[in-house]
């Protein structure tokens, strides 16, 4: 009867045994696959941060090249005006030469 009761308290006992064995593994792989989330998590963070950066730069590319497109527009416009104002300003010269002969003319 005494080996009875060895086994019956050796039975329990060792699957007790077995089971905090596969409690400490598991806690042993639970930690390994939190330390590699982690590792991930800040992996992705940098990620974001990066792919952030370059969108703000990518915004100020865009509003680089708009500037641009308005100040070739603006440039183009100015060319396409230079030479009317050189016209109307012709004009106006031509114009007070002519205000200036006309009073001579009403003084005689």
């Amino acid at each position: 009867m005494s080996c009875a009761v060895e086994e019956w308290k050796e039975g329990p006992f060792s699957r007790v045994l077995q089971n905090i064995h596969e409690l400490e593994n598991q806690v042993v792989t639970f930690k390994r696959v939190c330390h590699i989330k982690q590792l991930q998590l800040r992996s992705l963070g940098a990620a974001l941060q990066n792919r952030g950066r370059r969108l703000k730069n990518q915004g100020s590319m865009d509003l680089c090249d708009s500037l641009e497109i308005a100040k070739q527009k603006t440039s183009h416009d100015l060319q396409l005006k230079e030479p009317q104002v050189s016209i109307q300003s012709g004009q106006l010269n031509f114009s007070k030469k002519d205000i200036k002969r006309l009073e001579q003319e009403l003084k005689r």
